[in-house]
């Protein structure tokens, strides 16, 4: 796309882009793409008019004439505890073998349940995703593995089969290059985003939501590693092309082509990855190796909406690019506790909430542990995995919560922003702490009243936004991110929300409650309510949680009909 199509319906175009340096450019495309796909009362991004369900894409990514490696089936027992696997060190790690993978995959991509209304029949899965579309797609690099491979291999991840896509196999001597520094046992995991799964439905917005799903999926898979004793690591010094190179996405051109998002290192907890950086040239050998499958085709026609292309382009990763500050915890380990919750049961019985009834409470202190939980603290998983220091805060519409009265309430991740925070919201804030409030968290009340239909009117007028116990947006640290990392920050900073949103759901349901995740808000109306004014701080994505409504008509089913070893 050219990117004066993209700016010209920008409220700032400037003409003289094309002049400036590429990274310059590519740091104004994608706000550029942030504001022309921002929701408001009076316009929404451009999206279909209607759904053409006749194009309506397969959410099962196959890859035709490959090696299948059936994983075995796990039940959901009552081990570890839920508890248990936010906190490193608290569970023995497991070895590296094919009960491993087949866990690992289990408890954070499989299908979790069927759904069925008259003669219409979906999945769901670990993992959630904007509209159930899942544009997300997991892969492993691996060595050997005793049970599944006698060669180190690629695969690709197939949820509905549970099993491995073998797209190439290689020799002990590349996965020894490759895993230079890294401890003896370790695997990675990789994922992708397929643009148009999202953007059938969603238009030009899409892009955002692949990105919050990309952050559920790192979140998903850090906490089933974490299950096993395993902690994640993301390799973020590999550039775009060199995750594409690794995974095997070659062709990211057509209007079904995987973007190369991440990969994780896994390795056992109590083990470091090294100081080497991933040598570049292991990586390049992997251009070299037979790779095997077509993809399958997901519709049979397609609407292209060349912004997602723009902002893509313009995100992608160079190879030298760094964080300017590396992952650091601001906040003390969390103590576990002994409350008798299976993680794994939690993790599978995950359901987005299609409506709330409006009534259901939630406990003070069951409050502030929620709030607590998505803290990045040291020791502390999934956000251990990321590799950049926290920039998310969440801005609360509290509703019912026993002993806090109900109104404006802002948690604060990091500390180092809270005075900038404070100085852009509006002025006449009280930022008090909340009676009873831990002293370790660093939640302030803002304003009080009765704010369930602001909640409701900012999340584009959805009731299920007011009817939770509460909701918030997350609101990111934008423009500066953007300024000093670079354009590829901003897809990263959707992943932090993702993984902030999926330590939500899983509390939900720790506390008999459900959660959603919103996508539809009117940006800037989020950005009035709490007095931010320009670009500095954005609203990237919101969230409720509260009494479900389930709905009888719907028929349920278990996620694979028989199980095997």
């Amino acid at each position: 796309m050219d990117w004066r199509r993209l700016f010209a319906r920008a409220p700032t175009p400037d003409a003289a882009l094309a002049a400036e340096d590429p990274a310059d450019r590519d740091r104004k495309i994608v706000l550029a793409y942030h504001d022309v796909t921002k929701h408001g009362s009076q316009r929404f991004a451009r999206g279909p008019v209607d759904l053409d369900w006749e194009t309506q894409p397969n959410p099962f990514r196959r890859w035709a004439g490959t090696e299948v490696l059936p994983l075995a089936h796990s039940t959901v027992g009552a081990e570890p505890r839920y508890e248990q696997v936010y906190v490193e060190g608290e569970l023995a790690p497991r070895a590296l073998d094919r009960v491993f993978v087949s866990q690992l995959f289990f408890d954070s991509l499989a299908l979790s349940a069927w759904k069925s209304a008259g003669e219409s029949r979906w999945s769901l899965r670990v993992n959630p995703s904007s509209g159930n579309l899942h544009p997300t797609e997991g892969y492993v690099v691996a060595p050997a593995i005793t049970g599944l491979s006698e060669t180190p291999f690629v695969a690709h991840y197939a949820p509905k089969e549970h099993a491995l896509e073998v797209r190439a196999r290689f020799g002990r001597a590349l996965w020894d290059e490759l895993a230079v520094g890294w401890p003896e046992q370790c695997v990675l995991v990789g994922f992708s985003s397929i643009h148009w799964r999202e953007a059938w439905k969603y238009g030009e917005r899409a892009y955002r939501y692949c990105n919050h799903d990309t952050g559920h999926g790192i979140a998903s898979v850090t906490l089933a590693a974490a299950a096993m004793g395993w902690k994640a690591t993301m390799l973020d010094e590999l550039g775009s092309d060199a995750i594409a190179r690794l995974l095997g996405l070659n062709d990211t051109r057509h209007p079904e082509a995987e973007e190369p998002d991440c990969v994780l290192l896994l390795h056992p907890q109590g083990t470091e990855r090294g100081a080497a950086e991933v040598d570049v040239r292991a990586i390049e050998r992997f251009a070299g190796l037979t790779w095997v499958g077509a993809p399958n085709a997901l519709s049979p026609d397609h609407v292209a909406w060349e912004v997602i292309e723009a902002a893509a382009d313009a995100a992608r990763k160079p190879a030298s690019a760094r964080a300017r500050a590396a992952f650091e915890s601001p906040w003390p380990p969390m103590p576990v506790g002994d409350e008798a919750i299976s993680f794994r049961r939690i993790a599978h019985q995950r359901r987005s909430a299609v409506s709330m009834d409006g009534r259901s409470g939630l406990a003070r202190d069951a409050f502030y542990q929620t709030l607590r939980r998505t803290l990045p603290s040291r020791g502390g998983l999934p956000f251990s995995a990321l590799a950049w220091s926290p920039r998310v805060h969440l801005a609360l519409f509290v509703h019912r919560v026993a002993d806090l009265e109900p109104g404006l309430y802002c948690l604060v991740r990091e500390p180092a922003d809270e005075a900038e925070l404070r100085a852009a919201m509006r002025p006449e804030f009280a930022w008090t702490k909340p009676a009873g409030c831990p002293a370790d968290l660093p939640l302030f009340a803002l304003h009080g009243g009765d704010v369930r239909g602001l909640a409701s009117r900012v999340s584009c007028d959805q009731q299920i936004a007011g009817d939770g116990c509460f909701s918030l947006g997350m609101i990111a640290r934008f423009t500066s991110s953007i300024a000093e990392d670079g354009a590829w920050m901003y897809p990263r900073l959707f992943w932090e929300t993702g993984v902030v949103g999926q330590v939500l759901y899983l509390e939900a349901e720790a506390l008999g409650l459900r959660a959603t995740g919103i996508g539809c808000f009117y940006d800037d109306a989020v950005h009035g309510t709490f007095g931010l004014r320009d670009r500095a701080w954005q609203s990237l994505y919101h969230f409720t949680i509260g009494g479900a409504v389930e709905d009888a008509r719907i028929a349920r089913e278990p996620a694979y009909a028989e199980s095997r070893d």
